[in-house]
Protein backbone atom coordinates (compact mmCIF):
# COMPACT_ATOMS: atom_id res chain seq x y z
CA UNK A 1 0.00 0.00 0.00
CA UNK A 2 2.82 2.40 0.92
CA UNK A 3 4.60 1.73 -2.38
CA UNK A 4 1.39 2.49 -4.31
CA UNK A 5 0.93 5.74 -2.39
CA UNK A 6 4.51 6.84 -3.11
CA UNK A 7 4.10 5.99 -6.79
CA UNK A 8 0.87 8.02 -6.93
CA UNK A 9 2.50 11.04 -5.31
CA UNK A 10 5.50 10.94 -7.62
CA UNK A 11 3.25 10.70 -10.68
CA UNK A 12 0.88 13.47 -9.62
CA UNK A 13 1.50 16.80 -11.37
CA UNK A 14 -0.15 18.66 -8.48
CA UNK A 15 2.26 17.27 -5.89
CA UNK A 16 3.93 20.34 -4.35
CA UNK A 17 6.99 18.40 -3.27
CA UNK A 18 8.23 18.13 -6.88
CA UNK A 19 11.95 18.74 -7.38
CA UNK A 20 14.37 18.26 -10.23
CA UNK A 21 16.79 15.34 -9.90
CA UNK A 22 19.60 17.58 -11.13
CA UNK A 23 19.37 21.03 -9.61
CA UNK A 24 20.62 24.19 -11.36
CA UNK A 25 24.06 25.28 -10.21
CA UNK A 26 22.92 28.88 -10.10
CA UNK A 27 19.63 30.70 -9.77
CA UNK A 28 19.97 34.17 -11.28
CA UNK A 29 17.04 36.36 -10.28
CA UNK A 30 16.84 39.65 -12.15
CA UNK A 31 14.45 42.36 -11.02
CA UNK A 32 14.12 45.57 -13.01
CA UNK A 33 12.78 48.43 -10.92
CA UNK A 34 9.68 50.05 -12.48
CA UNK A 35 9.51 47.88 -15.59
CA UNK A 36 5.89 47.91 -16.73
CA UNK A 37 5.05 44.75 -18.66
CA UNK A 38 4.34 46.45 -21.99
CA UNK A 39 7.60 48.43 -22.20
CA UNK A 40 9.92 45.64 -23.44
CA UNK A 41 7.28 44.65 -26.01
CA UNK A 42 7.04 48.23 -27.31
CA UNK A 43 10.70 48.18 -28.36
CA UNK A 44 11.22 44.48 -29.01
CA UNK A 45 11.79 44.98 -32.74
CA UNK A 46 14.74 47.27 -31.92
CA UNK A 47 16.45 45.07 -29.33
CA UNK A 48 19.52 43.11 -30.32
CA UNK A 49 20.08 39.41 -29.74
CA UNK A 50 20.90 38.00 -26.36
CA UNK A 51 19.07 40.30 -23.92
CA UNK A 52 15.32 40.85 -23.87
CA UNK A 53 15.00 38.79 -27.05
CA UNK A 54 16.66 35.82 -25.35
CA UNK A 55 14.23 36.00 -22.43
CA UNK A 56 11.09 36.44 -24.51
CA UNK A 57 12.02 33.98 -27.27
CA UNK A 58 13.70 31.25 -25.21
CA UNK A 59 11.86 31.41 -21.88
CA UNK A 60 8.47 30.64 -20.36
CA UNK A 61 6.79 34.04 -20.55
CA UNK A 62 3.74 34.89 -18.42
CA UNK A 63 2.06 37.80 -20.17
CA UNK A 64 -0.55 38.53 -17.48
CA UNK A 65 1.47 38.57 -14.25
CA UNK A 66 0.40 41.03 -11.55
CA UNK A 67 1.41 42.02 -8.06
CA UNK A 68 -1.52 41.21 -5.73
CA UNK A 69 -1.07 44.19 -3.37
CA UNK A 70 -2.30 47.76 -3.67
CA UNK A 71 0.81 49.78 -2.78
CA UNK A 72 3.15 49.03 -5.66
CA UNK A 73 6.45 50.41 -4.36
CA UNK A 74 10.04 49.17 -4.43
CA UNK A 75 10.36 47.37 -1.10
CA UNK A 76 6.83 45.99 -1.34
CA UNK A 77 7.36 44.43 -4.77
CA UNK A 78 10.86 43.12 -4.08
CA UNK A 79 9.75 41.49 -0.83
CA UNK A 80 6.69 39.95 -2.46
CA UNK A 81 8.89 38.43 -5.19
CA UNK A 82 11.32 37.18 -2.54
CA UNK A 83 8.79 35.71 -0.10
CA UNK A 84 5.83 34.65 -2.23
CA UNK A 85 3.74 36.48 0.38
CA UNK A 86 1.69 39.66 0.42
CA UNK A 87 2.55 42.72 2.58
CA UNK A 88 -0.17 41.63 5.02
CA UNK A 89 2.21 38.77 5.88
CA UNK A 90 5.74 39.96 5.11
CA UNK A 91 5.12 43.37 6.72
CA UNK A 92 6.65 45.65 4.07
CA UNK A 93 3.52 47.75 3.48
CA UNK A 94 5.39 50.69 1.96
CA UNK A 95 8.77 52.27 1.44
CA UNK A 96 8.08 54.22 4.64
CA UNK A 97 5.45 54.25 7.37
CA UNK A 98 4.78 56.12 10.59
CA UNK A 99 6.09 54.25 13.62
CA UNK A 100 3.49 54.96 16.33
CA UNK A 101 5.88 53.90 19.11
CA UNK A 102 8.35 56.65 18.22
CA UNK A 103 6.18 59.11 16.31
CA UNK A 104 8.79 59.09 13.53
CA UNK A 105 8.67 57.99 9.93
CA UNK A 106 10.39 54.62 9.53
CA UNK A 107 12.32 53.57 6.44
CA UNK A 108 11.54 49.95 5.59
CA UNK A 109 14.91 48.24 6.23
CA UNK A 110 16.55 50.70 8.59
CA UNK A 111 18.00 49.05 11.68
CA UNK A 112 19.96 50.99 14.32
CA UNK A 113 21.63 47.78 15.52
CA UNK A 114 23.57 47.24 12.28
CA UNK A 115 25.62 50.04 10.78
CA UNK A 116 27.32 50.45 7.44
CA UNK A 117 30.87 49.20 7.23
CA UNK A 118 31.88 52.33 5.31
CA UNK A 119 31.93 55.36 7.61
CA UNK A 120 31.59 57.83 4.74
CA UNK A 121 28.59 56.07 3.19
CA UNK A 122 25.78 57.50 5.28
CA UNK A 123 22.89 59.08 3.39
CA UNK A 124 23.69 62.64 2.34
CA UNK A 125 20.31 64.24 2.93
CA UNK A 126 21.23 67.31 0.91
CA UNK A 127 21.96 65.43 -2.28
CA UNK A 128 19.81 62.29 -2.09
CA UNK A 129 17.02 62.56 -4.65
CA UNK A 130 15.24 59.40 -3.44
CA UNK A 131 12.92 60.79 -0.70
CA UNK A 132 12.49 57.44 1.04
CA UNK A 133 16.19 57.43 1.91
CA UNK A 134 15.77 60.76 3.69
CA UNK A 135 13.20 59.18 6.00
CA UNK A 136 15.76 56.86 7.58
CA UNK A 137 16.96 58.02 10.98
CA UNK A 138 20.00 55.72 10.96
CA UNK A 139 22.54 54.43 8.45
CA UNK A 140 21.88 50.90 9.77
CA UNK A 141 20.37 48.36 7.39
CA UNK A 142 19.19 44.77 7.82
CA UNK A 143 16.35 42.44 6.74
CA UNK A 144 15.04 42.16 10.32
CA UNK A 145 11.78 43.91 9.42
CA UNK A 146 10.88 41.31 6.79
CA UNK A 147 8.49 39.05 8.68
CA UNK A 148 8.51 36.02 6.36
CA UNK A 149 11.35 33.87 5.13
CA UNK A 150 12.43 34.38 1.54
CA UNK A 151 13.15 31.74 -1.08
CA UNK A 152 16.84 32.44 -0.57
CA UNK A 153 16.40 31.77 3.18
CA UNK A 154 14.79 28.43 2.46
CA UNK A 155 17.56 27.58 0.00
CA UNK A 156 20.06 28.20 2.81
CA UNK A 157 18.08 25.95 5.16
CA UNK A 158 17.76 23.23 2.52
CA UNK A 159 21.49 23.17 1.76
CA UNK A 160 22.61 23.33 5.42
CA UNK A 161 23.99 26.81 4.81
CA UNK A 162 26.20 25.70 1.93
CA UNK A 163 24.44 27.70 -0.80
CA UNK A 164 26.11 31.01 -1.58
CA UNK A 165 23.43 33.72 -1.56
CA UNK A 166 23.88 37.35 -2.66
CA UNK A 167 21.78 40.36 -3.55
CA UNK A 168 23.16 43.34 -5.53
CA UNK A 169 21.47 46.62 -6.42
CA UNK A 170 21.93 50.37 -6.52
CA UNK A 171 19.13 50.55 -3.93
CA UNK A 172 19.69 49.08 -0.48
CA UNK A 173 16.10 47.78 -0.30
CA UNK A 174 16.48 46.13 -3.71
CA UNK A 175 19.49 44.15 -2.49
CA UNK A 176 18.43 43.40 1.09
CA UNK A 177 14.95 42.07 0.31
CA UNK A 178 16.19 39.51 -2.22
CA UNK A 179 19.22 38.35 -0.19
CA UNK A 180 16.84 37.62 2.66
CA UNK A 181 17.95 36.94 6.22
CA UNK A 182 20.52 34.26 5.36
CA UNK A 183 22.29 35.85 2.38
CA UNK A 184 24.59 38.83 1.90
CA UNK A 185 23.61 42.14 0.31
CA UNK A 186 25.59 44.91 -1.41
CA UNK A 187 24.21 48.23 -2.62
CA UNK A 188 25.55 51.46 -4.07
CA UNK A 189 26.17 54.37 -1.72
CA UNK A 190 25.79 57.69 -3.51
CA UNK A 191 27.50 59.44 -0.61
CA UNK A 192 30.62 57.25 -0.87
CA UNK A 193 30.50 56.33 -4.57
CA UNK A 194 31.08 52.67 -3.66
CA UNK A 195 29.16 49.46 -3.07
CA UNK A 196 28.55 49.00 0.64
CA UNK A 197 26.96 46.66 3.17
CA UNK A 198 26.24 46.63 6.91
CA UNK A 199 27.70 44.65 9.77
CA UNK A 200 24.57 42.52 9.80
CA UNK A 201 26.20 40.63 6.93
CA UNK A 202 29.91 40.77 7.74
CA UNK A 203 32.47 42.48 9.93
CA UNK A 204 34.74 43.62 7.11
CA UNK A 205 34.70 43.76 3.34
CA UNK A 206 36.31 40.95 1.35
CA UNK A 207 39.49 42.07 -0.37
CA UNK A 208 37.85 41.87 -3.79
CA UNK A 209 35.17 44.40 -2.72
CA UNK A 210 37.81 46.80 -1.40
CA UNK A 211 39.71 46.38 -4.66
CA UNK A 212 36.60 47.02 -6.79
CA UNK A 213 35.67 50.08 -4.73
CA UNK A 214 39.19 51.44 -5.05
CA UNK A 215 39.56 50.75 -8.77
CA UNK A 216 38.23 54.12 -9.95
CA UNK A 217 35.32 52.64 -11.92
CA UNK A 218 33.44 55.93 -11.62
CA UNK A 219 36.25 58.01 -13.12
CA UNK A 220 35.27 57.13 -16.68
CA UNK A 221 32.02 59.04 -16.19
CA UNK A 222 33.63 62.27 -15.03
CA UNK A 223 33.39 65.04 -17.64
CA UNK A 224 31.20 62.65 -19.63
CA UNK A 225 27.55 62.59 -20.67
CA UNK A 226 24.61 60.24 -21.05
CA UNK A 227 24.40 60.20 -24.83
CA UNK A 228 21.96 58.47 -27.14
CA UNK A 229 23.24 54.99 -27.99
CA UNK A 230 21.94 55.09 -31.59
CA UNK A 231 20.88 57.69 -34.20
CA UNK A 232 17.87 59.78 -33.13
CA UNK A 233 15.78 58.77 -36.15
CA UNK A 234 15.84 55.15 -34.93
CA UNK A 235 13.85 55.96 -31.78
CA UNK A 236 10.11 55.45 -31.40
CA UNK A 237 9.97 58.31 -28.87
CA UNK A 238 12.23 60.70 -30.79
CA UNK A 239 9.73 63.55 -30.37
CA UNK A 240 9.58 63.08 -26.58
CA UNK A 241 12.78 64.91 -25.68
CA UNK A 242 12.80 68.12 -23.64
CA UNK A 243 9.03 68.13 -23.22
CA UNK A 244 7.39 70.37 -20.55
CA UNK A 245 6.36 67.58 -18.17
CA UNK A 246 9.85 66.17 -17.63
CA UNK A 247 11.74 67.02 -14.42
CA UNK A 248 14.58 69.46 -14.85
CA UNK A 249 17.30 68.21 -12.49
CA UNK A 250 19.91 70.92 -11.94
CA UNK A 251 23.03 70.13 -13.92
CA UNK A 252 21.37 67.21 -15.75
CA UNK A 253 18.68 68.89 -17.82
CA UNK A 254 15.77 67.58 -19.87
CA UNK A 255 17.53 67.22 -23.21
CA UNK A 256 20.20 64.85 -24.54
CA UNK A 257 23.07 64.70 -23.90
CA UNK A 258 22.75 64.74 -20.10
CA UNK A 259 26.06 65.73 -18.43
CA UNK A 260 27.41 63.85 -15.41
CA UNK A 261 28.32 67.10 -13.71
CA UNK A 262 31.12 66.66 -11.18
CA UNK A 263 30.40 67.80 -7.65
CA UNK A 264 28.12 66.77 -4.81
CA UNK A 265 25.42 65.48 -7.21
CA UNK A 266 27.78 63.45 -9.41
CA UNK A 267 27.01 59.94 -8.09
CA UNK A 268 23.29 60.69 -7.88
CA UNK A 269 23.26 61.72 -11.54
CA UNK A 270 24.89 58.42 -12.46
CA UNK A 271 21.94 56.53 -10.97
CA UNK A 272 19.48 58.67 -12.96
CA UNK A 273 20.87 57.12 -16.13
CA UNK A 274 22.01 53.73 -17.51
CA UNK A 275 25.34 54.31 -15.74
CA UNK A 276 23.75 53.07 -12.49
CA UNK A 277 22.91 49.74 -14.12
CA UNK A 278 26.34 49.52 -15.75
CA UNK A 279 28.00 49.83 -12.33
CA UNK A 280 25.61 47.24 -10.86
CA UNK A 281 26.37 44.83 -13.70
CA UNK A 282 30.13 45.24 -13.32
CA UNK A 283 30.00 44.64 -9.55
CA UNK A 284 27.68 41.62 -9.93
CA UNK A 285 30.00 40.01 -12.51
CA UNK A 286 32.98 40.49 -10.22
CA UNK A 287 31.02 39.01 -7.31
CA UNK A 288 30.06 35.95 -9.36
CA UNK A 289 33.71 35.23 -10.12
CA UNK A 290 35.25 36.10 -6.76
CA UNK A 291 32.64 34.23 -4.71
CA UNK A 292 32.79 31.25 -7.12
CA UNK A 293 29.05 31.06 -7.70
CA UNK A 294 27.76 28.04 -9.58
CA UNK A 295 31.03 26.14 -9.35
CA UNK A 296 29.81 23.04 -7.48
CA UNK A 297 26.71 20.87 -7.17
CA UNK A 298 25.14 23.06 -4.46
CA UNK A 299 22.69 25.53 -6.00
CA UNK A 300 23.82 29.13 -5.47
CA UNK A 301 21.64 32.24 -5.70
CA UNK A 302 22.42 35.68 -7.13
CA UNK A 303 19.86 38.47 -7.26
CA UNK A 304 20.63 41.49 -9.45
CA UNK A 305 18.18 44.38 -9.16
CA UNK A 306 18.62 47.03 -11.84
CA UNK A 307 17.37 50.39 -10.49
CA UNK A 308 18.00 52.95 -13.25
CA UNK A 309 14.69 52.30 -15.01
CA UNK A 310 12.89 53.48 -11.87
CA UNK A 311 14.84 56.72 -11.59
CA UNK A 312 14.52 57.44 -15.31
CA UNK A 313 10.78 56.76 -15.11
CA UNK A 314 10.29 59.13 -12.19
CA UNK A 315 12.26 61.96 -13.78
CA UNK A 316 11.29 61.65 -17.45
CA UNK A 317 8.33 59.22 -17.59
CA UNK A 318 7.85 55.79 -19.18
CA UNK A 319 7.10 57.20 -22.64
CA UNK A 320 10.18 59.37 -22.97
CA UNK A 321 13.23 59.34 -25.20
CA UNK A 322 15.30 58.79 -22.05
CA UNK A 323 13.36 55.69 -21.09
CA UNK A 324 13.65 54.24 -24.58
CA UNK A 325 17.42 54.70 -24.65
CA UNK A 326 17.69 53.40 -21.08
CA UNK A 327 15.93 50.18 -22.14
CA UNK A 328 18.20 49.78 -25.18
CA UNK A 329 21.20 50.04 -22.90
CA UNK A 330 19.63 47.72 -20.31
CA UNK A 331 19.08 45.23 -23.14
CA UNK A 332 22.83 45.32 -23.78
CA UNK A 333 23.57 44.86 -20.08
CA UNK A 334 21.31 41.81 -19.93
CA UNK A 335 22.96 40.30 -22.99
CA UNK A 336 26.38 40.95 -21.44
CA UNK A 337 25.34 39.33 -18.16
CA UNK A 338 23.91 36.25 -19.90
CA UNK A 339 27.06 35.82 -22.00
CA UNK A 340 29.19 36.15 -18.88
CA UNK A 341 27.11 33.62 -16.92
CA UNK A 342 27.17 31.24 -19.88
CA UNK A 343 30.97 31.42 -19.95
CA UNK A 344 31.47 31.06 -16.18
CA UNK A 345 28.62 28.72 -15.20
CA UNK A 346 26.74 27.78 -18.38
CA UNK A 347 23.20 28.88 -19.14
CA UNK A 348 22.22 25.21 -19.18
CA UNK A 349 23.26 25.14 -15.53
CA UNK A 350 21.59 28.44 -14.67
CA UNK A 351 17.91 29.08 -14.00
CA UNK A 352 17.11 32.71 -14.85
CA UNK A 353 14.07 34.36 -13.29
CA UNK A 354 13.09 37.80 -14.59
CA UNK A 355 10.48 40.20 -13.21
CA UNK A 356 9.88 43.71 -11.85
CA UNK A 357 8.92 45.14 -8.48
CA UNK A 358 6.16 47.31 -9.99
CA UNK A 359 5.09 49.10 -13.14
CA UNK A 360 4.42 52.81 -13.65
CA UNK A 361 1.75 55.29 -14.76
CA UNK A 362 2.18 57.63 -17.66
CA UNK A 363 2.98 61.28 -17.01
CA UNK A 364 -0.22 63.37 -16.87
CA UNK A 365 1.18 65.88 -19.36
CA UNK A 366 1.83 63.12 -21.89
CA UNK A 367 -1.66 61.64 -21.43
CA UNK A 368 -3.27 65.07 -21.63
CA UNK A 369 -1.48 65.66 -24.95
CA UNK A 370 -3.43 62.62 -26.17
CA UNK A 371 -6.70 63.92 -24.61
CA UNK A 372 -6.62 61.24 -21.88
CA UNK A 373 -7.67 62.56 -18.43
CA UNK A 374 -4.85 62.63 -15.84
CA UNK A 375 -3.68 64.92 -13.05
CA UNK A 376 -1.51 65.32 -9.95
CA UNK A 377 -2.86 65.33 -6.41
CA UNK A 378 -1.47 67.04 -3.29
CA UNK A 379 -2.33 65.43 0.09
CA UNK A 380 -0.82 68.44 1.89
CA UNK A 381 -4.03 70.30 1.05
CA UNK A 382 -6.38 67.70 2.56
CA UNK A 383 -6.31 69.04 6.16
CA UNK A 384 -7.64 72.36 4.81
CA UNK A 385 -10.52 70.76 2.88
CA UNK A 386 -14.01 71.73 4.04
CA UNK A 387 -14.93 68.06 4.49
CA UNK A 388 -12.05 67.52 6.93
CA UNK A 389 -12.76 70.77 8.80
CA UNK A 390 -16.40 69.66 9.15
CA UNK A 391 -15.30 66.41 10.87
CA UNK A 392 -13.02 68.31 13.23
CA UNK A 393 -15.94 70.59 14.16
CA UNK A 394 -18.42 67.73 14.46
CA UNK A 395 -16.24 65.76 16.89
CA UNK A 396 -14.69 68.79 18.65
CA UNK A 397 -11.15 67.87 17.58
CA UNK A 398 -9.00 70.67 18.96
CA UNK A 399 -5.71 69.89 17.21
CA UNK A 400 -6.32 68.25 13.82
CA UNK A 401 -7.80 65.10 12.34
CA UNK A 402 -4.88 64.18 10.07
CA UNK A 403 -1.42 64.08 11.61
CA UNK A 404 0.42 62.84 8.54
CA UNK A 405 0.10 61.24 5.14
CA UNK A 406 2.74 58.65 4.29
CA UNK A 407 1.71 57.02 1.05
CA UNK A 408 -0.68 55.28 0.94
CA UNK A 409 -1.87 55.83 4.53
CA UNK A 410 -3.48 58.65 6.46
CA UNK A 411 -2.50 58.73 10.12
CA UNK A 412 -4.88 60.35 12.61
CA UNK A 413 -3.57 62.70 15.28
CA UNK A 414 -2.77 61.48 18.78
CA UNK A 415 -5.82 63.35 20.04
CA UNK A 416 -8.10 61.26 17.81
CA UNK A 417 -6.37 58.01 18.72
CA UNK A 418 -6.80 58.80 22.42
CA UNK A 419 -10.59 59.02 22.11
CA UNK A 420 -12.79 56.18 23.43
CA UNK A 421 -13.04 53.27 20.99
CA UNK A 422 -16.64 53.91 20.02
CA UNK A 423 -15.99 57.60 19.33
CA UNK A 424 -12.84 56.82 17.38
CA UNK A 425 -14.78 54.37 15.23
CA UNK A 426 -17.36 57.06 14.48
CA UNK A 427 -14.59 59.51 13.51
CA UNK A 428 -12.98 56.89 11.27
CA UNK A 429 -16.25 56.15 9.49
CA UNK A 430 -16.96 59.84 8.99
CA UNK A 431 -13.43 60.43 7.69
CA UNK A 432 -13.70 57.63 5.14
CA UNK A 433 -16.98 59.03 3.86
CA UNK A 434 -15.72 62.60 3.61
CA UNK A 435 -12.32 61.73 2.13
CA UNK A 436 -14.04 60.14 -0.84
CA UNK A 437 -15.61 63.51 -1.67
CA UNK A 438 -12.17 65.03 -2.26
CA UNK A 439 -11.15 65.30 -5.91
CA UNK A 440 -8.70 62.62 -6.98
CA UNK A 441 -9.53 60.09 -4.25
CA UNK A 442 -11.12 56.94 -5.65
CA UNK A 443 -11.40 54.95 -2.44
CA UNK A 444 -10.73 55.36 1.29
CA UNK A 445 -10.66 52.23 3.44
CA UNK A 446 -10.37 52.29 7.23
CA UNK A 447 -7.95 49.97 8.99
CA UNK A 448 -10.79 48.90 11.27
CA UNK A 449 -12.68 47.61 8.25
CA UNK A 450 -9.54 45.90 6.99
CA UNK A 451 -8.87 44.32 10.38
CA UNK A 452 -12.39 42.92 10.49
CA UNK A 453 -12.41 42.07 6.75
CA UNK A 454 -15.68 43.99 6.52
CA UNK A 455 -15.23 44.91 2.88
CA UNK A 456 -16.92 44.38 -0.48
CA UNK A 457 -15.33 41.54 -2.44
CA UNK A 458 -13.86 43.62 -5.26
CA UNK A 459 -10.44 43.40 -6.87
CA UNK A 460 -9.36 46.78 -5.44
CA UNK A 461 -10.56 45.97 -1.93
CA UNK A 462 -8.73 42.62 -2.04
CA UNK A 463 -5.53 44.38 -3.11
CA UNK A 464 -5.88 46.87 -0.24
CA UNK A 465 -6.51 44.00 2.20
CA UNK A 466 -3.37 42.26 0.93
CA UNK A 467 -1.48 45.42 1.87
CA UNK A 468 -2.78 45.63 5.44
CA UNK A 469 -0.52 44.80 8.36
CA UNK A 470 -1.84 45.81 11.81
CA UNK A 471 1.55 46.96 13.15
CA UNK A 472 2.68 48.94 10.10
CA UNK A 473 -0.43 50.21 8.35
CA UNK A 474 -1.97 53.62 8.97
CA UNK A 475 -5.55 54.51 9.91
CA UNK A 476 -7.03 54.95 6.42
CA UNK A 477 -5.76 53.54 3.13
CA UNK A 478 -6.13 55.94 0.19
CA UNK A 479 -6.52 54.85 -3.44
CA UNK A 480 -6.24 57.64 -5.99
CA UNK A 481 -8.25 57.78 -9.19
CA UNK A 482 -6.60 56.13 -12.22
CA UNK A 483 -3.90 58.34 -13.76
CA UNK A 484 -3.93 60.52 -10.67
CA UNK A 485 -1.00 60.56 -8.27
CA UNK A 486 1.41 62.60 -6.15
CA UNK A 487 4.34 64.26 -7.87
CA UNK A 488 5.79 66.31 -5.01
CA UNK A 489 8.50 64.86 -2.77
CA UNK A 490 10.63 66.98 -0.41
CA UNK A 491 10.69 69.97 -2.71
CA UNK A 492 11.29 67.94 -5.87
CA UNK A 493 8.54 67.65 -8.44
CA UNK A 494 8.88 64.41 -10.38
CA UNK A 495 7.19 63.47 -13.63
CA UNK A 496 5.35 60.42 -12.31
CA UNK A 497 5.07 58.17 -9.27
CA UNK A 498 3.88 54.57 -8.93
CA UNK A 499 2.12 53.06 -5.91
CA UNK A 500 -1.44 52.22 -6.96
CA UNK A 501 -3.52 49.05 -7.45
CA UNK A 502 -4.27 49.96 -11.07
CA UNK A 503 -3.00 47.63 -13.78
CA UNK A 504 -0.32 50.00 -15.05
CA UNK A 505 1.36 49.64 -11.63
CA UNK A 506 0.66 45.94 -10.94
CA UNK A 507 1.36 44.43 -14.39
CA UNK A 508 4.97 43.26 -14.69
CA UNK A 509 7.00 40.76 -16.73
CA UNK A 510 7.44 37.25 -15.31
CA UNK A 511 9.82 34.97 -17.21
CA UNK A 512 11.76 31.76 -16.49
CA UNK A 513 14.65 31.00 -18.86
CA UNK A 514 17.92 29.12 -19.14
CA UNK A 515 18.42 25.64 -17.66
CA UNK A 516 17.15 23.90 -20.82
CA UNK A 517 13.71 25.53 -20.49
CA UNK A 518 11.67 25.45 -23.69
CA UNK A 519 9.99 28.61 -24.94
CA UNK A 520 6.34 29.01 -24.03
CA UNK A 521 3.96 31.95 -23.79
CA UNK A 522 1.24 31.71 -21.14
CA UNK A 523 -1.64 34.19 -21.11
CA UNK A 524 -3.20 32.92 -17.87
CA UNK A 525 -3.44 35.47 -15.05
CA UNK A 526 -0.78 34.70 -12.44
CA UNK A 527 0.54 36.34 -9.28
CA UNK A 528 4.08 37.47 -8.63
CA UNK A 529 3.79 35.46 -5.40
CA UNK A 530 3.94 32.35 -7.59
CA UNK A 531 7.60 32.98 -8.41
CA UNK A 532 9.04 32.02 -5.01
CA UNK A 533 6.74 29.00 -4.70
CA UNK A 534 7.83 27.74 -8.12
CA UNK A 535 11.52 28.11 -7.26
CA UNK A 536 10.93 26.20 -4.03
CA UNK A 537 9.33 23.36 -5.97
CA UNK A 538 12.18 23.21 -8.46
CA UNK A 539 14.75 22.96 -5.67
CA UNK A 540 12.61 20.77 -3.43
CA UNK A 541 12.96 23.06 -0.41
CA UNK A 542 10.26 24.37 1.87
CA UNK A 543 8.22 27.26 0.50
CA UNK A 544 8.85 30.57 2.28
CA UNK A 545 6.98 30.68 5.59
CA UNK A 546 4.37 33.21 4.46
CA UNK A 547 3.87 31.96 0.90
CA UNK A 548 0.28 32.23 -0.36
CA UNK A 549 0.98 31.20 -3.93
CA UNK A 550 0.55 28.54 -6.59
CA UNK A 551 3.14 26.64 -8.58
CA UNK A 552 3.63 27.71 -12.20
CA UNK A 553 3.23 24.29 -13.76
CA UNK A 554 4.51 25.28 -17.20
CA UNK A 555 7.97 25.86 -15.72
CA UNK A 556 7.95 22.47 -13.99
CA UNK A 557 6.94 20.75 -17.21
CA UNK A 558 10.16 22.02 -18.78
Amino acid sequence: MLKKLCAFLLASTSFTGFALEEKPKLILQITVDQLRADLPLRYMQNFKKGGFRYLYQEGVVYTDAHHPHANTETIVGHTTLATGATPSIHGMVGNVWLDRSTGKTKYNIEDPDYHLLSKNADVDKKTEIDPTQKAASTDGRSPAGILSTTFSDELAVHTAGQAKIFGVSVKDRGAVAMAGHAGKAYWFSKAAGTFVTSNYYMDRYPLWVEKWNGSGKLNSYKKNHWKLSRPLDNYVMKAQDDVPWETDIAGFGKKFPHPYKEGKYFTTLLTLSPAGDALTLDFAKELLVQEKLGQDEITDYLSVSFSSTDYVGHIFGPSSLEMEDNLYQLDGFLADLFRFVDKKVGLDNTLIVFSADHGAPEVPGYLQSLKIPAKFINPDKWPKEKAIKAIEKQFSIKSQLIEKYEHPYIYFSEEVNARPDSERLAIEQAAVKQLMTISGIHLAVSSRALEQNALPNTAIHRAVLNNFHPKHSGDVYIVFDPNCFINHFDGLEVACTHGSPWSYDTHVPLIFAGYDIDDNTVARRVSTCDLAMTLSNIIGCRPPSGSVANVLEEVLED
